[in-house]
């Protein structure tokens, strides 16, 4: 078997932990602390966060679109592929690296999502930017860490706490829809976004688009 080879690594901002971006053969992989975060080989959860939201919201017109977490691309060249050109997308990644990797090593993975005009990267932190305007947004999707109970940076949970929730509904436009994916389900988390306004959904998918592969956990959260 080829071994893995060890391409880059990075500190996690305000962690002081880091992740590895490694590489076999054709295969990627990101890991942290010994536990793979995402593999190039098993993207059909990211691929459904964005589907399942797009099919959604595809009635409006100049939709506006914020991911949290880049990670290998794929949710986002999904998004792409399910949007208008004129839709405008911001995806939000806190660790320069990982926009690093995507352009450099990973880019080719997802058709270069990087390079569509439609995308614009802030390298920040997503809280920052959900705080920063109400009612602007379309759609947040969120595919940071490993959902709301985090492995990378305790910061994170944040996002998922009551008060983190409420900013992301008033960020959003009414009928607009917080997506979640976490790699597993919390009960905790789906009663949390229905105390804060939200009418959810949770939709179990797997982590191939052949329907095989892990359970994973996605929550549509619309604003009515």
């Amino acid at each position: 078997m080829i071994p893995w080879e060890e391409i880059d690594r990075a500190k996690v901002p305000g962690h002081e932990g880091e992740i590895i971006l490694l590489k076999r053969g054709s295969e990627f992989s990101i890991r942290t602390a010994g536990t793979e975060l995402m593999n190039s080989r098993v993207h059909g959860s990211e691929d459904a966060l964005a589907e399942l939201t797009c099919r959604r919201i595809k009635q409006k017109s100049d939709i506006r679109i914020l991911i949290g977490g880049l990670g290998m691309g794929y949710t986002l060249a999904a998004t792409l592929e399910q949007s208008r050109p004129n839709t405008r997308i911001i995806v939000s990644e806190l660790i320069p690296a990982v926009v690093r990797w995507n352009r450099k090593h990973l880019g080719h993975l997802a058709r270069m999502p990087l390079d569509d005009s439609r995308v614009s990267v802030r390298k920040e932190d997503v809280a920052n930017i959900i705080r920063e305007k109400k009612s602007f947004w379309d759609a947040i999707l969120l595919d940071v860490d490993n959902g709301p109970e985090g492995l990378t940076r305790k910061a994170n949970d944040r996002l998922y706490s009551k008060s983190g929730l409420r900013t992301s509904f008033f960020a959003l436009c009414p009928g607009g829809i917080l997506a979640v994916w976490s790699s597993k389900e919390d009960q905790a988390f789906a009663r949390r976004l229905k105390q804060c306004g939200f009418t959810t959904e949770t939709i179990t998918v797997r982590a191939r688009k052949s329907g095989k592969g892990s359970r994973h956990t996605i929550w549509l959260a619309k604003k009515p």
